[in-house]
C-alpha cells in the first residue's frame, strides 16, 4: 500500500477507535485491500450527460423471464441512452422492508436474477449497488451466528441496557428503539433503528468496518460505478448523543472513499440521508467524502410550489445552491421508493406552510408517515404518493395533470447537479392502493410491479403514461447536448414571477448559457425577457416578450 495512504487510514483510524489496536486494524484492512489491487482505472466523473434511473431489479416482471433481464430489455428497447446510469435498489436476498433488510449482502436475489444479468446490464448503463451497511436482516448468518454465541460475531450488534435513557437518540420513525431476543448467552436487548427486522452493526467494532470495507470493494469488483450508501447518517451509536451525523461516522465514509479511490479510483459514492440541507451537504466533507448528496429538499418544494401557485420558497432555497467544487456534485429527485421527506423542509417552510403540504397530500389520495421523538408526540416524517397524484387535485383534467408533471420534471433537469428519476415518475404511475392495503406499508402506495406486456401496450398508445415517458426521454436528450447543464456550470436564480421558476445556467468553459422557465401556475404569464435566443423544447424563438402558458416551460439557449 501507498506509504502516504497507508498513513491517512492509520490516522482516520485512530480518530474512530481512540488508538485501541490501530495496528492490529490496520494490518486487516491492508489484507482486504490487497485482494483487490491492480484494477484501478482513471478518475472519471459525472457531466451533463449524465442522468440516473431509480428501480426496483422487479419493478417491471414478465411472466417467464427475470426482472433483471425484463430490465434490461426494457431499457434498450424503449430508453436508450436518454439515460446513462441505473441505481439498482437492493438487489439481494432480504426479508422486510422491500429490500432494505439484507439477508446475503453478496448474492443476487435468485427471484430477480443472477450476478451475470447485473454484468450485461452494465454493459450500457454504469450502475449504482445499494450498501444498506447500517443494518442486516435478523435472518442474516451474522445476526444468528451471534444468537448462537458465536464469538466472531459477538461485538457484531449493539446489546442494551433497557432501562438506559434514549431520548437524544434521533429517530426516523415511530418504533421501539430496542428489540429483545433469547441468545445463547440469555435475554438481550439489540438496537434497531429501522424496525425488530433491521439489525444496526456495531461499528466500534474494528471487525464490522473491515466486513464492510470488503463488502464494498467487493461491490466495485462487481461492477457498481456508484455506491449508496442507505441511512449513512445513523453509522455510529453513541449514548447521550443524537446518534446522527455523529463525527466517527463522517470519518469512516472517509476512510471508506480513501480506500475506494485508492484500489479503484472511478467508484462514485453517494450517502443517503434525509435531513434538511445544511446537515445533508455536511456529507461532502471538504471534497473528501461523498462525491454526491441527494438534494432532499427539492421534492416538496417543487410540489409546494405547484400546490400553492407560487414560486417564491423554492426559487429563495435554490438562489443559495450552486455548482460545488472538485468531484462532487447534487443528485436531484422528485420520487423514488421513498417518500417524500417532511424535514428536508425544516427552516425553509413554516408550520403553517408545512400543514399546506401535509393537508395536499392527504387530499390528492396520499399518506403520512411519521417518526418517533422520544417523549415527544411523534411528527411527519414523509409524504408517501405518487409523484403525479401530488402535483395536481383530484379533479385535474388529464392536458393539465400531464402539463403539471412535465414541468415539475423540468426543473429536477434544469437544476445544478445530475437528475435521479424513479422509474414510476419515468412511466407516469399514478397511487397504488392495492399494495398499502394489502401490506400496511404506506411506501407501498409507490411500488407497483408493472407487467411488462400491459406497460408495452400503453406506451405505444396516447395514454396519460405514454405521453410522460415520451416528453421526458425528448428533454433528457435535448439536456445532454447542453453543456450549461453541466454540474459544474453555474446556477443563478431570476425572479421574473413569482409563478414562474427562472433559473440561469451558465458554462463559463464552453460559454453555453440557457434559461430555464417553468410556470407552476394555471395562468398564462407574460414577461419581459433580455436573453433573446431559441426555445429548445419548442424549437422557437424567444423574442423580448415571453409568454408561458398555463404549467408552461422553456429552455432559451442564447
Amino acid at each position: 500500500m501507498d506509504k502516504s495512504v497507508k498513513e491517512t487510514i492509520r490516522k482516520k483510524l485512530s480518530f474512530i477507535y481512540e488508538e485501541t489496536n490501530v495496528d492490529k486494524i490496520l494490518e486487516k484492512l491492508e489484507a482486504v485491500i490487497a485482494k483487490y489491487q491492480g484494477s484501478r482505472v482513471t478518475p472519471g466523473f459525472v457531466d451533463e450527460s449524465d442522468a440516473m434511473l431509480i428501480t426496483y431489479g422487479d419493478s417491471l416482471i414478465n411472466e417467464g423471464e427475470k426482472p433483471l433481464v425484463t430490465l434490461r430489455n426494457f431499457l434498450e428497447k424503449y430508453v436508450g441512452d436518454a439515460i446513462t446510469s441505473v441505481h439498482l435498489l437492493p438487489m439481494f436476498p432480504y426479508t422486510s422492508d422491500d429490500g432494505f433488510s439484507v439477508v446475503d449482502y453478496r448474492q443476487v436475489n435468485p427471484s430477480l436474477g443472477s450476478w451475470d444479468d447485473v454484468y450485461a446490464l452494465s454493459e450500457n448503463y454504469k450502475l449504482m449497488y445499494d450498501a444498506v451497511i447500517n443494518h442486516v436482516s435478523k435472518s442474516s448468518e451474522w445476526f444468528r451466528k451471534y444468537l448462537g454465541g458465536d464469538e466472531k460475531y459477538a461485538g457484531y450488534f449493539i446489546e442494551c441496557d433497557p432501562h438506559a435513557d434514549y431520548s437524544s437518540v434521533v429517530r426516523p420513525r415511530a418504533l421501539p428503539l430496542l428489540t429483545r431476543f433469547d441468545t445463547a448467552k440469555g435475554e438481550k436487548y439489540i438496537w434497531t433503528t429501522f424496525s425488530d427486522d433491521q439489525i444496526d452493526l456495531n461499528y466500534a467494532c474494528p471487525d464490522v468496518l473491515v466486513e464492510i470495507v470488503d463488502l464494498l470493494l467487493f461491490y466495485a469488483q462487481k461492477g457498481a460505478k456508484y455506491i449508496r450508501l442507505d441511512a449513512a447518517g445513523f453509522i455510529w451509536k453513541e449514548l447521550g448523543t443524537p446518534c446522527i451525523h455523529h463525527p466517527k461516522t463522517h470519518e469512516i465514509i472517509k476512510l471508506i472513499r480513501l480506500v475506494l479511490d485508492y484500489v479503484y479510483g472511478d467508484v462514485i459514492i453517494i450517502t443517503e440521508t434525509n435531513v434538511p440541507h445544511e446537515e445533508n451537504v455536511s456529507y461532502f466533507g471538504n471534497g473528501d467524502e461523498a462525491h454526491m448528496v441527494y438534494q432532499f429538499p427539492l421534492a416538496p418544494l417543487v410540489l409546494f410550489s405547484y400546490v400553492t401557485g407560487n414560486t417564491e420558497k423554492l426559487s429563495q432555497w435554490a438562489s443559495e445552491i450552486n455548482a460545488t467544487k472538485g468531484k462532487t456534485t447534487y443528485l436531484n429527485f422528485l420520487a423514488s421508493h421513498d417518500g417524500i421527506g417532511v424535514r428536508p423542509t425544516e427552516g425553509i417552510l413554516n408550520e403553517e406552510e408545512r400543514q399546506l403540504l401535509l393537508d395536499a397530500v392527504l387530499d390528492r389520495g396520499g399518506r403520512i408517515s411519521y417518526k418517533n421523538n422520544g417523549d415527544k408526540p411523534p411528527t411527519p416524517y414523509e409524504l408517501n404518493i405518487s409523484y403525479q397524484d401530488a402535483l395536481s387535485p383530484l379533479d385535474d383534467c388529464d392536458e393539465n395533470r400531464v402539463k403539471r408533471f412535465i414541468g415539475a420534471e423540468t426543473i429536477l433537469m434544469s437544476v445544478v447537479g445530475v437528475p435521479g428519476i424513479y422509474i414510476h415518475s419515468l412511466l407516469g404511475s399514478r397511487n397504488y392502493y392495492k399494495g398499502v392495503e394489502e401490506s400496511g406499508i404506506n411506501r407501498r402506495i409507490n411500488r407497483e410491479q408493472l407487467h411488462y406486456k400491459n406497460l408495452e401496450k400503453e406506451l405505444n398508445s396516447d395514454t396519460n403514461r405514454a405521453v410522460i415517458f415520451r416528453e421526458q426521454l425528448r428533454r433528457l436528450k435535448i439536456r445532454k447536448s447542453c453543456s450549461a447543464f453541466s454540474p459544474k456550470a453555474s446556477q443563478k436564480v431570476l425572479y421574473p414571477d413569482d409563478r414562474v421558476f427562472a433559473v440561469l445556467r451558465e458554462n463559463n468553459e464552453t460559454s453555453d448559457r440557457v434559461l430555464a422557465l417553468i410556470n407552476v401556475s394555471s395562468s398564462n404569464v407574460i414577461l419581459k425577457n433580455e436573453y433573446i435566443g431559441t426555445d429548445l423544447l419548442s424549437g422557437k424563438k424567444a423574442g423580448k416578450i415571453i409568454e408561458l402558458e398555463p404549467f408552461g416551460c422553456m429552455w432559451i439557449r442564447f
